[in-house]
């Protein structure tokens, strides 16, 4: 099966929302659940979410993996600010602040926020060939490292990123919460292209 990669589009948003919620170890519908309208589905808002012309959870930083016509995976991507955000990490739920503070260890860096593959196509080469789409496009932007952050139990995708180049340079404490069953660390590994 051959992989291609585009950039999402609109019509890949619901597609986008069901690899968000894969890849999101329970953070998206944690978010999702409490923004949504009374009596709609998660995964509809996600999809709305997704269409959006602004933030970082925006088709704009989407690109697709496609085998036949099928969205086979995605990867949302991004260059963070070159200088992190003044706000405050109190605004945040204190579960995600690791991953903010994360975030903050590598300003200007392009930023793998999620990957995800349908199981259906997995082992087939099709994350590897989002992550090379990724650090081609942080070429683009001018960034020569890239980033992702990745619960350390997800010992699946921390295999994938080191086997593609990438170490482990920071660590935070995982705070725990009733979305996810991760315990341990959150990793931070980098890249330099």
């Amino acid at each position: 099966m051959s992989t291609k990669t585009r950039q999402a589009t609109k019509a890949d948003c619901r597609a986008i929302a069901e690899l968000a919620l894969m890849a999101g170890e329970g953070i998206p519908e944690y978010f999702w659940e409490q923004a949504k309208e009374p009596g709609q589905p998660v995964l509809d808002y996600g999809e709305q979410k997704a269409a959006s012309e602004t933030g970082n959870f925006s088709y704009r930083n989407v690109h697709v993996a496609m085998i036949r016509k099928n969205v086979a995976g995605m990867i949302l991507a991004y260059r963070l600010p070159d200088t992190p955000d003044a706000e405050s990490l109190e605004e945040y739920p204190d579960f995600i602040r690791p991953l903010i503070e994360l975030e903050h260890c590598v300003p200007g860096s392009f930023y793998i926020n999620m990957l995800a593959v349908y199981p259906r196509y997995r082992n087939k080469g099709v994350g590897s060939a989002l992550m090379k789409l990724a650090e081609e496009q942080a070429l683009k932007t001018g960034c020569a490292t890239v980033t992702v952050a990745v619960f350390e139990q997800n010992e699946e995708a921390v295999r994938l990123y080191q086997y593609l180049g990438y170490a482990i340079v920071d660590k935070r404490r995982v705070v725990p919460h009733p979305c996810y069953d991760y315990t341990g660390s959150i990793a931070l590994l980098t890249k330099q292209i």
